[in-house]
């Protein structure tokens, strides 16, 4: 590949079914690729659902040491520095709140939390199957939950469907938190009007760039505020059908290093 100028000067990239593959790793071709990109200019930023917590050992992992956006938007960390910039919460008493009138509606959900901060737990209520194989700490009473400060919910229904349940949640809680889906199993209330689209334009602001610089790649519905906000949005071949119909492109799975071919192509000129 040669060292031509990226058309993007920020990539904005997810985690989970994005840059990471089913092992939870980055491949070569993927790293050699971003590693290129930065080299000719381009700044690359983790933009993932998952909260900082949960995030951090990637990273260190990675060896990334740039800015990445968690928690669907709430959290802008500094990886090489591990200095969390700017936290937004979800407040308890609109939670209680939203959670009432969706129960009103399609009977009990069972509940999960995410605490705050970069030590921030998950909490597991009773029922809850949480997907993946991230930490998570069992609670008995939902009261357990509102101890400190929460980043967001995660809700699940035993009948209905990941989109039946974020549909209906939208529809009766939706204008006082913010609804979306992030992956199998994982229905999320967040704080009203924070997506990561507010929390990448911030991430992007403080490295003098903007939307018009940006080219996100994604997988789930929480990838749209985000493509809607950057220049280009690509979604990978395995992308949730939401995310599919508002991508500029769609391009190779994550387990066959689809943002690699993407950048790679930007790389060369063409």
């Amino acid at each position: 590949m040669s060292l031509r100028p990226l058309p993007f000067r920020l990539i904005a990239t997810d985690l989970d079914g994005t840059l990471l593959r089913g092992d939870h790793t980055v491949s070569e071709r993927s790293r050699d690729a971003l590693a290129a990109a930065t080299a000719a200019g381009a700044a690359h930023i983790v933009v993932t659902g998952r909260p900082v917590s949960r995030t951090r050992y990637i990273l260190d992992d990675l060896g990334y040491e740039g800015l990445a956006v968690c928690g669907q938007g709430a959290q802008v960390y500094h990886a090489g520095e591990h200095r969390l910039l700017t936290s937004v919460t979800l407040d308890r008493q609109v939670a209680v709140l939203a959670l009432s009138k969706l129960e009103a509606e399609v009977g009990r959900v069972t509940l999960a939390a995410a605490h705050d901060g970069l030590d921030g737990q998950i909490l597991v209520g009773p029922g809850y199957r949480f997907m993946g194989v991230l930490p998570t700490v069992p609670v008995l009473a939902r009261d357990e939950m509102w101890q400190a400060p929460i980043s967001k919910l995660y809700i699940q229904h035993p009948r209905l469907s990941d989109d039946e349940l974020a549909a209906a949640a939208q529809r009766v809680a939706g204008d006082i938190v913010g609804v979306t889906m992030a992956g199998e199993g994982i229905v999320e209330m967040l704080p009203l009007g924070l997506t990561k689209a507010t929390g990448l334009s911030l991430a992007a602001r403080r490295l003098g760039l903007g939307a018009a610089d940006t080219i996100a790649f994604g997988d789930m519905p929480n990838d749209i505020p985000m493509f809607g906000w950057a220049s280009r949005g690509v979604a990978m071949a395995n992308a949730h059908d939401e995310l599919k119909a508002v991508a500029d492109e769609v391009t190779a799975s994550n387990e066959e290093d689809g943002i690699a071919l993407v950048v790679e192509r930007f790389l060369d000129g063409h």
